[in-house]
C-alpha cells in the first residue's frame, strides 16, 4: 500500500472526499463550490443511477443510458477514483481505497461482502472476484460517507445465487435478458407444455414501490408488445407478487394500497400477501423433475413458499429492503485512535479521551451510522456501562441509506431523503454554516406506477391522487428530477418512440 501522490493538495482549497456515487454522494459532489473545495469522489461504479427509472429500463420502456449520469464529464469539477473504501483512520484523516476498475460485479446489486466469496449469479465465470485489488491511501480534510446499503435477502437459501435484483443498471439489463429468454424458450417446439408454463410464471418478491412498479412495467411489456410477437404464449404467462406483510405499498395510505391491489387483480396480476419465501433453487418442482418430456430441467427455477410449497417459475425479482453495508459494519465499527484534532466530546466529561476505546455509534436496529442534526458522525466510548461518553466528529459526515439521524430515526431510507441531505450539506459547506443550522426533511410525497398508464400518489399532506392524473404527475416528476439535460431530452424521446413503434426487445 502506498500514499497517494498523484493528486496534489491545493493549499487554498479543502479536500472533501465523498465515498459513494448514489443519491446523497452524487448530489453533494455536484453542488460543492469548486472555488472553495477540492472534491474527490470514490466509488466502485463510475456513474450515478437514477434508480426510479430502472424498472422502465428493465422492460425496454427506456434505454439504460437514460438512467445513468457519469461521474466524469466535461462539466464535472470533481476528481474521481473507481474503488472501494476499505478502511478509515479518523485521526490521520486518511481513507484506504481498494481499486476496482476490473471488478466483475460493477453494475450489479450487492448482497454480501465482496470478499466472502463469489456472487452466485456469476460464480462460475468470476472466481477471481474475491481477490483484493491494490490498495492506496487518500488524505482528506472533510469526509462524507454515503456508501449506501446492500440488498436484503434474509439469508434465504438460493436467493443470492439465483434471484434478480433491481438496484443497478446491470440488474436491469439482466432482467430484460431473462424475460426475453423465457419467452424465446417457451416459443420453441421442443419445449414441453409443463416447462412452458413454468418459464412464463414470473415472481416478484416484495410489495414495496420497486416491486409493484416492476410488476406493472412487466405486465405492460407483455400486453402491449410481446402478445403481438408471441400470440400463442399470452394465455400462459402469469405475474405474482409475494409479500410477507398483509398489504402491499404499506407506506401509502390504506385506500391507495387497496386501489393498487384492486387494479392488479383486474389486470390479472396475482398478489399473495402474508407469504413466506423459504427457498429458491434451479430446476423444476420435485414431482416433475423426472418427467420424460422435460429436456432441460435447469431452464427454470423452483420457488418454495411456506404457504404453497414448491412453485415453478421462470424468474424471481427480489426487492425486500436493505441490509447495512459491510464497510459500515466492519471497517467503520472500530476507531483506530480518538481524533483529538477534530472530535469534541459531549455529555460525560472525559479528561483523557485517547485512553478510551471508541467506536462509531450505530443504530440498534439497522446498524446505520448515527449522526447529529448537522449530519456529523457520532462516536461512542466502549465502557461497558449504560451511560458512556460520546463525541461528534466535526469533519466527518454520513448521508443516505447508511446513515440515521439520532433525533429523527424514523426518516425512510429513500432517494428523496438522501437527495435532500446531499443538497442541504452542500449548501451548509459552501456557506460555512455547518453546525449553525439543523437539517429538516420536507416530505414531498411518494408515488408508484401500477400499470396501464395509472399510478398512485400520496403527497406530503393528506392529498391522495390516483389513476391517469397521478401517472402524468409521476412521469413529470421523474423527468424534471433527471440530472442532466441530455437525459431530460432522451427520456421523453424514448417514451415517444416506444409509443409509436413499440419497445425494443433485442436480447444482448
Amino acid at each position: 500500500m502506498s500514499a497517494l501522490n498523484c493528486l496534489p493538495t491545493i493549499p487554498e482549497r479543502e479536500r472533501i472526499v465523498v465515498l459513494g456515487s448514489g443519491w446523497a454522494g452524487y448530489v453533494l459532489a455536484r453542488a460543492l463550490d469548486p472555488k472553495k473545495f477540492q472534491t474527490v469522489v470514490v466509488s466502485p461504479r463510475s456513474y450515478f443511477v437514477f434508480t426510479p427509472l430502472l424498472a422502465s429500463c428493465s422492460v425496454g420502456t427506456l434505454e439504460f443510458r437514460t438512467a445513468l449520469e457519469p461521474i466524469r464529464s466535461r462539466r464535472s469539477t470533481s476528481e474521481f477514483y473507481q474503488g472501494w473504501a476499505d478502511d478509515v483512520d479518523f485521526n490521520k484523516k486518511t481513507v484506504q481505497i481498494e481499486e476496482s476498475v476490473m471488478d466483475p460485479m460493477a453494475g450489479r446489486a450487492l448482497v454480501e461482502d465482496r470478499h466472502e466469496g463469489p456472487e452466485g449469479q456469476i460464480k462460475q465465470q468470476m472466481d477471481h472476484m474475491s481477490k483484493k485489488g491494490k490498495l492506496f491511501e487518500l488524505k482528506y480534510d472533510k469526509l462524507v460517507v454515503s456508501v449506501g446499503c446492500y440488498s436484503q435477502t434474509f439469508n434465504t437459501p438460493g436467493v443470492k445465487e439465483h434471484a434478480f435484483f433491481l438496484k443497478d443498471v446491470g440488474d436491469s439489463r439482466g432482467i430484460r435478458k431473462r424475460v426475453l429468454e423465457c419467452f424465446e424458450t417457451a416459443s420453441l417446439p421442443t419445449t414441453s407444455e409443463t416447462l412452458r408454463k413454468h418459464l412464463l410464471n414470473f415472481a416478484v418478491v416484495g410489495g414495496g414501490p420497486t416491486g409493484i412498479e416492476f410488476s406493472a412495467e412487466l405486465h405492460d411489456l407483455i400486453n402491449e408488445d410481446l402478445k403481438k410477437m408471441y400470440p400463442d404464449l399470452v394465455k400462459s404467462f402469469k405475474i405474482t407478487v409475494y409479500d410477507i406483510a398483509p398489504n402491499v405499498l404499506s407506506m401509502f395510505d390504506e385506500s391507495l394500497g387497496k386501489y393498487a391491489m384492486d387494479t392488479f387483480k383486474r389486470e390479472g396480476i396475482d398478489i399473495q400477501t402474508s407469504h413466506h419465501i423459504e427457498e429458491l433453487r434451479t430446476g423444476l418442482p420435485a414431482p416433475e423433475m423426472g418427467a420424460p418430456e422435460i429436456q432441460d430441467p435447469q431452464g427454470c427455477y423452483t420457488l418454495r413458499t411456506k404457504e404453497e410449497g414448491d412453485i415453478g417459475v421462470g424468474m424471481v425479482v427480489w426487492s425486500t429492503g436493505l441490509m447495512m453495508n459491510p464497510f459500515v459494519e466492519k471497517a467503520m465499527a472500530k476507531v483506530h485512535s480518538f481524533p483529538t484534532a477534530s472530535a469534541a466530546t459531549t455529555g460525560e466529561d472525559v479528561s483523557e479521551p485517547r485512553q478510551l476505546e471508541w467506536q462509531i455509534k450505530q443504530h440498534e436496529r439497522t446498524g446505520g451510522v448515527l449522526t447529529d442534526d448537522n449530519l456529523r458522525v457520532k462516536l461512542a466510548a466502549k465502557t461497558g456501562e449504560e451511560k458512556f461518553p460520546e463525541a461528534i466528529m466535526q469533519d466527518v459526515f454520513a448521508l443516505g441509506d447508511c446513515a440515521v439521524m439520532e433525533n429523527s430515526p424514523d426518516l425512510p431510507a429513500t432517494a428523496q431523503v438522501a437527495n435532500q441531505k446531499g443538497e442541504w450539506l452542500a449548501k451548509m459547506l459552501n456557506s460555512g454554516d455547518v453546525g449553525k443550522k439543523s437539517f429538516s426533511y420536507k416530505n414531498l410525497g411518494v408515488m408508484a406506477y401500477i400499470g396501464n398508464w395509472n399510478a398512485v400518489m400520496q403527497s406530503g399532506g393528506d392529498n391522495n391522487i390516483k389513476g391517469r392524473v397521478a401517472w402524468l404527475i409521476w412521469r413529470g416528476a421523474y423527468l424534471t428530477k433527471s440530472v442532466s439535460w441530455r437525459n431530460r431530452i432522451l427520456i421523453p424521446t424514448y417514451w415517444a418512440l416506444n409509443w409509436l413503434f413499440g419497445r425494443d426487445i433485442s436480447r444482448f
